[in-house]
């Protein structure tokens, strides 16, 4: 009977142990897990408030500048306009100049970047002369047989 109680208690003894070590095993593995989850979710936090941050520089510095260039550009318009009054050397012509100042001014962007002219649209046909066949003329391209 000694041999049986032995037989039935060491694998026992065994996955009692086993049991136990592999809970503190799961414990110790579970508690570090969120602490490397959490430490990657806050390098992810700072790297977007980063990125944020950025942005909102880009913009304020984009901004500023097209205020220069807004004062810039009023500025040559206001010094052209004193030179056409100073400089014109006559009414009529000074008169001109400033007319083409105030158009220019009360022009949209749009507007004075565009050409004169309509652009043509592209032609999806050969132009051909007036007595040759077209290009959809059963004969067009064939040499005649003589």
């Amino acid at each position: 009977m000694e041999q049986t109680l032995m037989a039935w208690l060491l694998p026992a003894l065994t996955l009692l142990v086993g049991i136990t070590i592999g809970f503190v095993a799961a414990r110790l593995l579970s508690s570090e897990a969120p602490s490397r989850t959490q430490r990657q979710l806050d390098e992810l936090q700072e790297r977007f408030d980063t990125y944020q941050s950025e942005v909102v520089t880009h913009f304020n510095t984009t901004a500023n500048l097209v205020k220069k260039l807004t004062q810039s550009y009023s500025e040559i318009q206001e010094h052209l306009s004193e030179g056409a009054s100073r400089l014109a050397l006559d009414e009529l012509t000074r008169q001109r100049l400033l007319a083409t100042l105030q158009n220019e001014e009360n022009l949209g962007n749009h507007e004075r970047l565009s050409s004169a002219t309509a652009p043509e649209a592209p032609k999806d046909y050969a132009p051909k002369l007036a007595d040759a066949p077209g290009m959809l003329d059963e004969q067009f391209g064939l040499k005649g047989r003589h």
